[in-house]
């Protein structure tokens, strides 16, 4: 899950640091967040692809666990046993 810490993190500064150039710019207010997150969303889309293809990758590798832990329980419940022969 460290991945998709690290991501969640990424996106957050992404919109903080948007919003803080906005705000220097003089947006104020419900526009500021507004605008600070739409302009966050394409920044994020190409800063954070590295952290984002880490991210799927892990998910990708959970998924790949759980589905080899199921055959497994499955297997052992149905008494498939490779050494019965």
């Amino acid at each position: 899950m460290k991945a998709f810490g690290v991501y969640t993190v990424g996106r957050l500064l992404v919109f903080v640091g948007a919003g803080a150039v906005l705000y220097l710019v003089g947006l104020r207010g419900f526009v500021l967040v507004l605008v600070a997150l739409l302009l966050s969303m394409p920044l994020s889309y190409l800063l954070l692809a590295p952290a984002r293809a880490a991210f799927v990758a892990d998910v990708e590798r959970r998924l790949a666990q759980r589905r080899a832990r199921r055959e497994d329980l499955r297997t052992r419940l149905r008494g498939d046993d490779e050494t019965a022969g």
